[in-house]
């Protein structure tokens, strides 16, 4: 018994389990041969190095006849009566596409290892893209647009889902490199040839020369014949071909290859090795024995990727082990309900090898195999160039350091999307020189570039007719632009159309030719045109080449020195009245700090008020005779004695100017004056200042244009009130002109309106856009441009102005804010420290008053005669006083005592006479309040009781 186990034990070791693969290929195609090549290859040196492998694959070949039909009749032959585990080798993008569906269905993986539609793996778990998808390629692509600068390209695909699949990865990564696509070409995969000329006749029209090709081989092949064939293959152009056919280059026959000379290719990066080189000996042996057509098929990226995506799976089934043959169930068939031709069972296995497959890693002859998201995983890529019979390599594209010229990881470079990290290339027509990627259609027909037509103010541009002959097109505008042209690094025909009816009367306004431009009945417009920005919607300008800005001009009106309130005009309204402010404060505040002290500032109420206003206006001329007693007066009146030299000298010098020198000034100052007063203004007929205007608050009916200099001069002459304007709007290259010819009679006003200069309009996405900016830059660097302008307008008449003319100046208050500030401040401090003073001097006093029992009225009376009265120190000594002995002083000063004030009071006057002020003051006080008045006070205690 244990004999025969150990004998059933050794039969299970030595059993294998087969896995049955499914390949579908297009056996007459070249990758479809050269691809089941390789898997044969790889399946021999798979077992013949791991042939203690349980596990055997076994491939059941089906011929697609490169038809999606026959794919998918013979996927369905697999699944169904073969019962397959896997299938390799949806050729096509399109039969990958029918053939997924089915074995999401069945639980079968499908793997295509020249499938490259981005867009496939993402429909299923169960597709696997064991190849480098095409959205891979796309940054080579654009790395190369780059590095030379193209501005422009043309795609031009065929109508399948390999072709399309590609081009909106295209479309983001030109976008990134501010590559514009000019044209899409979309060829039918069986396209005749007349449809093929028609395209390339219709792309050799444009002006892009930049073509990037994504088509299969046949297509391809065909596309470059005929365009070698209508010359579209010489000096000039610039041909990229993506992956698929940069592949298969070598296959090309000799009239192929020689069409597509100097094309531009990328193709994934192959690492060499040994094993590599072992494949590619043994490859080109067995592929001359069996069809001599092939004896370079080992250069093939898609026969690499067939050899190792055999071995991945084979790896895949030894990790899945033995499989058990399935036991029919009846719940494991889907029935769809539509057709016994769908009823097959699913695989118990599929899963299994899908995930085995997925988590495979390691180094094939393509290079590291890794399957991320069910797809292979990017690498680097090669720039070709076909030169002779064959290809070499100009640089390499690494996705996280740009183009290189060799894989070196270590060296760095400034800028990797350079031209310079390219090495030389042969470029269509034979040519080492770099195509500019765009140039005027070879059909004979230049760049019609539109002018613009005027009656007049014609400086700039100027378009004559000499009898029935053609408009002869003149101006320093036009020699600017002819310069620009003769600038660049490349000629340009083109023809100057003027902007004209049959009549010879202008054809529209400025926003009317710019339109014409981007109806395309122009390639371009010259002359005095603006930037603006409803114009930069539909064109492209250039860089100005002349400054911009909007001025107003108006009539200069004579200051009228008869006047009788001309010596007014020398200040501004505000510093007159802020001077005078200034003269009272300076008064009143002196007279408060002297008042107590100084003789001089004493007397009745009426001379009080006339020193008030006396003083200050005094120090004018330095006329005042009043001795100053008090310091803080005199800090007070030293400083604005150092205002009033200022300011008087000031004024002086302002007056005497007006009255000895004829000045000049606008009739208008202000915009909003010529809103609020509804006046009108002009400007050229036809120019965006009218749009302009509005924008700054001008009725559209008070706007009037001018097709000439002199009507706007007329205009400006007769005034907005006798059918003329107040002020005329223009922009600085015609205002300059036109006040150089008229400074005696007009001048500008008013802040200069920030617009852009005048510069070229040419139609959106024009190649010209960026070469011309360049051209006028470097034009107005080297002084061509000022030196045409001078030799243009030296024989303009000038105008020297009125003699002796100014520009009235009125002072403002603006430029003494300081002095006034410094007087002001002194004066107010030193009242401050007058006050506080006073108050604590005379503390006890009023805090008696403010104690009282009278109305607030009285209290006040009574502290302005305290005030009023003559301070003690300004007195003789306190022992020279009459010794009436009937009244004397209290030991304070705050309080006066009565003694033996007589009881008549008829006589009071004459005893009170002989005391000191102060007691003067308070009897005066007393006798004009009332009975109830006297009754509290006396009560307060401010009056002795004895009174």
């Amino acid at each position: 018994m244990c004999s025969s186990f150990s004998n059933s034990q050794r039969s299970f070791q030595k059993r294998t389990s087969n896995f049955q693969v499914g390949v579908i290929l297009d056996l007459k195609s070249v990758v479809g041969s050269m691809g089941l090549s390789c898997m044969s290859m790889a399946l021999s040196d798979f077992y013949s190095i791991h042939s203690n492998y349980s596990t055997r694959l076994s491939l059941h070949v089906r011929d697609s006849q490169g038809q999606v039909i026959e794919a998918a009749a013979a996927g369905l032959d697999l699944l169904k009566n073969v019962k397959v585990d896997a299938i390799l080798g949806p050729e096509t993008s399109a039969q990958a596409n029918f053939l997924m569906d089915l074995g999401d269905r069945a639980q079968v993986p499908i793997i295509s290892f020249s499938a490259t539609s981005p867009s496939l793996h993402t429909r299923t778990p169960y597709f696997v893209q064991a190849t480098q998808g095409d959205d891979t390629q796309v940054g080579a692509i654009a790395a190369i647009v780059k590095a030379f600068r193209w501005s422009q390209v043309v795609i031009i695909y065929e109508d399948s889902e390999y072709g399309s699949g590609i081009v909106p990865y295209l479309s983001n990564a030109f976008q990134d490199v501010n590559a514009h696509i000019s044209y899409r070409s979309v060829f039918p995969v069986s396209a005749s040839d007349d449809f093929v000329l028609k395209e390339l006749y219709k792309m050799m029209n444009l002006q892009t020369r930049v073509f990037v090709v994504h088509m299969s081989y046949t297509l391809g092949v065909r596309l470059f014949l005929k365009a070698k064939e209508i010359g579209m293959t010489e000096k000039g152009y610039a041909w990229i071909i993506t992956s698929g056919l940069t592949d298969l280059v070598y296959l090309m026959d000799s009239d192929a290859a020689e069409a597509m000379q100097g094309v531009l290719g990328v193709k994934p990066l192959i690492p060499k090795s040994k094993q590599l080189n072992s494949f590619v000996n043994r490859l080109k042996k067995k592929s001359l024995e069996k069809s001599p057509g092939i004896g370079r098929a080992d250069l093939s990226i898609f026969g690499l990727w067939a050899y190792d995506t055999l071995w991945a799976l084979a790896m895949a089934a030894e990790r899945v082990g033995l499989k058990e043959t399935p036991k029919a169930l009846e719940n494991s068939s889907v029935n769809l309900n539509v057709s016994d031709l769908f009823n097959f069972k699913t695989s118990e296995v599929g899963p299994q090898l899908l995930k085995a497959m997925s988590e495979a890693k390691f180094e094939g002859l393509s290079g590291k195999f890794h399957l991320v998201d069910g797809k292979m995983e990017s690498s680097s890529y090669q720039i070709i160039n076909v030169v002779g019979n064959g290809q070499k390599e100009v640089g390499l594209w690494i996705p996280s350091h740009g183009i290189r010229r060799e894989m070196n990881m270590n060296t760095t470079t400034h800028d990797t999307s350079s031209s310079e990290n390219i090495r030389s290339i042969i470029w269509p027509g034979d040519s080492t020189v770099v195509p500019k990627g765009w140039e005027v259609p070879m059909s004979g027909k230049k760049l019609k570039i539109g002018v613009p037509v005027k009656a007049g103010f014609t400086d700039f541009v100027r378009v004559t007719r000499d009898g029935q002959a053609n408009g002869r097109i003149s101006g320093f505008y036009i020699d600017v632009f002819k310069s620009v042209m003769e600038a660049l690094p490349y000629a340009v025909p083109y023809e100057l159309v003027p902007f004209e009816n049959p009549d010879g009367s202008s054809a529209g306004t400025y926003n009317d030719l710019i339109y014409q431009v981007f109806l395309r009945n122009y390639d371009g417009a010259i002359g005095d045109i603006t930037i603006t920005a409803n114009r930069s919607k539909y064109v492209d300008f250039t860089l100005p080449f002349a400054e911009g800005g909007v001025l107003s001009i108006v009539p200069i009106t004579y200051e009228d020195v008869n006047d009788i309130w001309a010596f007014l005009k020398p200040l501004k309204k505000e510093l007159w009245l802020t001077s005078i402010a200034f003269f009272f404060l300076t008064g009143l505040t002196v007279w408060i700090l002297e008042h107590r002290v100084n003789s001089a500032f004493r007397g009745p109420p009426s001379q009080h008020v006339g020193m008030i206003f006396y003083f200050p206006f005094s120090t004018l001329v330095f006329a005042h005779r009043e001795k100053i007693v008090n310091n803080l007066a005199r800090l007070v009146v030293v400083v604005w004695m150092f205002v009033i030299l200022i300011l008087s000298s000031t004024y002086t010098a302002s007056l005497s100017s007006r009255l000895t020198v004829q000045r000049l000034q606008p009739s208008i100052t202000d915009v909003n004056e010529l809103i609020k007063n509804r006046d009108f203004v002009g400007c050229q007929e036809g120019s965006f200042i009218v749009d302009f205007l509005k924008k700054q608050g001008f009725e559209g009916s008070k706007i009037r244009t001018f097709t000439s200099p002199d009507d706007c001069d007329e205009a400006l002459s007769r005034g907005s009130k006798n059918g003329g304007i107040s002020a005329f709007y223009d922009v600085i290259p015609y205002s300059k002109l036109f006040l150089s010819k008229h400074c005696d009679k007009y001048m500008t006003v008013g802040p200069t309106h920030r617009t852009d200069g005048f510069a070229f309009a040419f139609r959106k996405g024009s190649p010209l856009v960026a070469d011309v900016s360049r051209a006028v830059i470097e034009l107005t660097e080297n002084g061509k441009i000022l030196e045409m302008e001078q030799n243009w307008l030296r024989n303009e008449p000038t105008c020297a102005g009125p003699e002796d003319s100014m520009n009235s100046i009125t002072i403002s208050l603006q430029s003494f804010k300081g002095l006034f500030a410094i007087t002001g401040g002194v004066t107010a401090v030193c009242l401050l420290i007058f006050i506080g003073s006073y108050l604590y001097k005379y503390r006890e006093f009023h805090r008696r008053i403010s104690n009282s029992r009278i109305t607030i009225w009285s209290k006040v009376v009574a502290i302005c005669r305290h005030f009023d009265q003559r301070s003690l120190s300004s007195r003789q000594p306190q022992d020279k006083l009459p010794e009436a002995g009937i009244i004397q002083n209290s030991s304070s000063e705050n309080s006066v005592q009565l003694t033996d004030f007589p009881r008549n009071h008829s006589n009071s006057s004459e005893i009170v006479s002989s005391a000191p002020e102060e007691v003067h003051d308070a009897s005066a006080t007393i006798h004009r309040l009332n009975l109830e008045d006297i009754s509290a006070a006396q009560h307060s205690g401010v009056i002795h009781p004895s009174a």
